[in-house]
């Protein structure tokens, strides 16, 4: 087994690096997509609200763990955009990550319509809207309420949030998740978001993850009001998640990376630190107590004057 894994093994890193990400979003939206399609087609007896939040919780914190050491776990084009805005990701590679993250979530609503047809069709069948709407098990969509511009606002502070909270647990000169335990937090971060903001829209905060389904569903016979529904609502979140991954970046550095020491200013401090240290605990830098200053010769007390 171990000699056909080998090879069977890709060799470019390119190629690994898309495999993870596709495999890692597939993993977030299987769990995310297949939590609101339980408890949209138990009508609430199989779960609740809290219940979907926690499916997108999970599964992103083991999409994590799954594409973290491969790809470094983006799982979303606008937290990919926002590395590559920073200069941690190069730009070359992002649409390969985008396209990767998109068919990952495309193939995940497939799996999910598959696993949950004959509930679909006992529930109403494809109607987008409604009552007996199905398509916002795949998609997000905007509560009657909520107008354009405050969906946009919706989406942009969401995103914003996220990358806010990814960073922080990610960058070495704050105070960083312990090893192992990012992808958990980054969990915690989707479940938070999704409890405290997911009532207008339904916390998309990532393009690819409402686009992908979206457009599975318009061509598994949803038809074209996935697209229309909710006036057009479905260019929001492939927009605004963008933006607000930008915006919340920006937000990060300026107000607390920009203002780490960096590394040539934080080793003079500690030298000077150290030094001032030892010599209040009358050694030399190198360690060693002084001797005392030669200020007068012990010796000549007992010698006679000529």
């Amino acid at each position: 087994m171990d000699r056909l894994l080998k090879k069977c093994r890709i060799r470019s890193s390119l190629a690994r690096e898309c495999l993870a990400e596709g495999l890692g979003v597939y993993v977030l939206i299987l769990f995310g997509c297949g939590s609101v399609a339980q408890v949209t087609t138990s009508r609430n007896t199989k779960g609740e609200y809290l219940s979907i939040n926690l499916g997108f919780a999970l599964g992103a914190t083991f999409g994590v763990y799954i594409s973290k050491g491969v790809s470094g776990a983006h799982l979303n084009p606008a937290v990919s955009l926002s590395l590559c805005l920073l200069g941690r990701h190069p730009w070359i590679r992002l649409p390969f990550y985008i396209v990767s993250q998109f068919l990952g979530a495309f193939l995940a609503a497939a799996t999910v319509h598959l696993q949950y047809s004959d509930a679909i069709v006992s529930f109403g069948g494809q109607e987008v809207s409604g009552p007996n709407g199905t398509a916002g098990i795949f998609a997000t969509y905007p509560a009657d309420y909520l107008s354009l511009g405050a969906g946009v606002l919706d989406q942009v502070i969401g995103t914003a949030a996220l990358l806010v909270c990814v960073l922080a647990i990610g960058d070495r000169r704050n105070t960083p998740a312990p090893a192992g335990l990012e992808p958990v937090l980054v969990g915690a971060i989707v479940l938070v978001i999704g409890v405290s903001m997911g009532s207008n829209s339904g916390y998309a905060i990532n393009p690819a993850r409402d686009l992908g389904p979206r457009v599975y569903t318009y061509i598994a016979g949803w038809g074209e009001e996935v697209f229309r529904a909710g006036r057009c609502w479905w260019w929001v979140p492939v927009v605004a998640t963008p933006l607000g991954a930008v915006v919340g970046s920006l937000l990060y550095e300026l107000l607390i990376g920009a203002h780490f020491p960096d590394t040539e200013t934080l080793t003079e401090e500690l030298v000077m630190a150290n030094h001032h240290a030892l010599q209040l605990e009358g050694k030399n830098p190198d360690g060693q107590i002084p001797k005392p200053a030669n200020h007068y010769n012990p010796q000549g007390l007992l010698e006679r004057p000529s």
